[in-house]
């Protein structure tokens, strides 16, 4: 079907070229304050009044398009709308007598988009055309070998198909895989410690480089709410149900929309702006390891994926969890039975339990940077080194050794050093993947050959699993290392470190295998994606708002921003921004004297000029080639 027809005005709701860019450029790019939108319309009029100082013609205020912050007409804007609600929930349990407790008094809000409308907006983006699967297929490499990078070539994608082919009123409908996230992240620790819980959403058929990149691929869907009490009510089971409850509730509440139609046909806009009938099912979710324990409904310490034992989680025997087990266990034991032989909470039911074709304990995504990168490397095998150093050398000698492992590094350009040590507060993500880079050459000759062999398998699987292409050697490859690590981990009992090693983080690395098969590279979902989305969706709307009743403003910002984002994407799809505004402008004015017959002649585009491309920082062909770090 055609695209929409062009209005009168092709750059309504703006006036024209100038006020769009105007706005783009305060709203957007410099993210000016009201009284600083102001500053510049006051500029902007002096100019006029200063040029026309010498004419005849006297000047007006509608010689600028606006006259406050308040006309920006970017709430007019229709593409990109997807606008906020608010949910309100409160405590309904029988309350205790006497005494209250603050939290069982104060209501909770859940700010949240309607999913529906959110995904078909990334549906029909066109950017993401060309980057698009519409059916599930296999991709094999020169040599024949299977192939797994994005969702949609993996072996669940294929299944979900097959599920819903088997009803002859959805039988060849697109899928289309929703993709979840969800992470807390604190913008302010000195002015009353604000933290926020978001909630991210992608759809599974766009590759895993697309929801890598700067652009819509990934977009906060829900703020979930987070109560608050004291060090003492927190420590109570009362308040620990409700917090889980309340979050399963809210994340029900964020999925609904789309239940209709996962049983029933939706028609949708595609990228390539063609429609089609389309089926939604809730795909891979993104957490870390704490988040997984609530997701999954299981108590702390245990495998939120298998029945695996805390103390023996490497043991071979372990089975899969699902909803139909649990709810066969929970009809038939004791709830302390299930928390003490199952890791099962009786009174926790996962929000996947309401919709069809959903299992938590299957959709969790492997996550490369919690588990692997900053959870097993950094937490637990450099940790470990450590302890071993001290056990060998005393508290005092090893601070000269962790001193020269941390400036043996040459120092080259393209090379993450750590000269001043690895003690900071600030620690990222980036930085332990830096460290991996250097650690193994550090700590030869200061611990013994085994040790250095242990962790150097640890690190070649990782470097595997962060592939955006995995072949079935390099699967292989994984598996094999991940063998040869756990066996060669021993060496950390026998050197007096550690007692035993029965680890969550640890034990993810027995079900990546499996999950590398169902939901393609992990590269493409991993938590990394949802943390740096929160420089953009939090942080620095944080740092534009007033701070008083911030989310509020920040919701509205989030809003502006994308409808601002939607209607770029649409005039520089029509070729409507391409050169500079000057020449633009000139090119109008020339056209309106009867100077030129056609005011395109004047639009060239320069090397130099960007307004048309990609954010900055990212390249043209950033859909190509993100990978996970350098």
């Amino acid at each position: 079907m055609p695209l929409d027809s062009t209005p009168d005005n092709p750059w309504a709701p703006f006036e024209d070229h100038l006020a769009f860019k105007w706005a783009q450029y305060h709203y957007v790019k410099l993210q000016s304050s009201e009284d600083q939108i102001y500053e510049g319309l006051d500029l902007w009029l002096a100019c006029i009044i200063k040029s026309k100082s010498n004419g005849d013609v006297p000047w007006t205020y509608s010689d600028i398009p606006w006259t406050s912050a308040d006309d920006l007409y970017i709430d007019s804007i229709q593409a990109g709308n997807a606008p906020w609600k608010t949910y309100k929930f409160r405590y309904a349990e029988p309350k205790p007598t006497g005494v209250i407790p603050q939290w069982m008094e104060e209501e909770y809000e859940l700010n949240t988009r309607d999913l529906l409308v959110v995904i078909k907006l990334q549906l029909a983006t066109s950017e993401f055309n060309g980057h698009f699967n519409m059916t599930p297929c296999q991709e094999f490499g020169p040599d024949g070998e299977c192939m797994w990078s994005n969702l949609m070539l993996g072996h669940w994608a294929f299944k979900e198909v097959d599920e819903i082919a088997k009803d002859h009123r959805t039988h060849g409908a697109m899928l289309v895989p929703v993709i979840a996230g969800s992470d807390k992240t604190t913008v302010s620790v000195a002015t009353g410690h604000q933290e926020y819980h978001l909630v991210y959403t992608s759809i599974g058929n766009i590759s895993n480089t697309a929801h890598c990149a700067h652009g819509s691929g990934v977009i906060p869907i829900a703020f979930l709410p987070i109560p608050k009490a004291s060090k003492r009510q927190r420590k109570k089971s009362t308040f620990q149900k409700f917090c889980q409850q309340l979050y399963h509730k809210c994340l029900k509440v964020v999925f609904l929309p789309l239940k209709p139609y996962m049983n029933t046909l939706k028609v949708v806009k595609c990228p390539n702006q063609q429609f089609c009938h389309a089926i939604f099912s809730i795909g891979p979710y993104i957490a870390d390891y704490p988040e997984q324990v609530w997701l999954s409904g299981i108590v702390s310490n245990w495998c939120p994926k298998c029945d695996a034992k805390p103390g023996s989680l490497d043991q071979p025997g372990s089975h899969r969890r699902s909803h139909e087990k649990t709810d066969h266990f929970v009809q038939r034991l004791d709830p302390g039975i299930l928390w003490d032989n199952f890791g099962i909470r009786s009174d926790i039911v996962p929000f996947t339990h309401s919709f069809p074709r959903a299992n938590i304990h299957k959709l969790l995504a492997p996550d490369l940077l919690h588990q692997l990168i900053k959870g097993m490397f950094k937490d637990h095998l450099v940790e470990w080194v450590g302890d071993y150093l001290i056990l060998m050398h005393g508290s005092t000698a090893v601070l000269g050794i962790i001193e020269d492992i941390d400036h043996c590094c040459a120092s080259v350009s393209w090379l993450h050093r750590f000269p001043d040590g690895r003690d900071y507060n600030q620690w990222t993500g980036n930085d332990s993947k830096a460290l991996m880079k250097v650690y193994l050459a550090a700590i030869a000759g200061y611990v013994p050959s085994a040790m250095v062999q242990c962790i150097a398998a640890f690190m070649e699987a990782v470097y595997v699993a962060r592939r955006n292409a995995i072949s079935t050697t390099a699967l292989q490859c994984f598996h094999d290392c991940v063998d040869n690590f756990l066996e060669l981990q021993d060496i950390f009992i026998a050197a007096g470190v550690r007692v035993s090693i029965s680890l969550p983080r640890q034990h993810a690395l027995f079900h990546y295998y499996l999950s590398i098969q169902l939901f393609g590279s992990p590269n493409g979902l991993c938590s990394s994606i949802t943390e740096s989305k929160h420089i953009k969706a939090i942080k620095e709307l944080w740092r534009r708002s007033s701070r008083y009743n911030a989310l509020n403003q920040m919701l509205c910002t989030i809003v502006r921003s994308e409808k601002m984002a939607a209607l770029r994407q649409i005039f520089d799809g029509q070729g409507m921004l391409a050169g500079t505004t000057l020449l633009y402008i000139a090119g109008v004015v020339q056209k309106e004297k009867g100077l030129l017959s056609n005011a395109d002649n004047i639009l060239v585009d320069e090397e130099d000029e960007d307004d048309g491309g990609p954010v900055d920082g990212t390249p043209s062909n950033a859909l190509l080639d993100v990978k996970l770090a350098s």
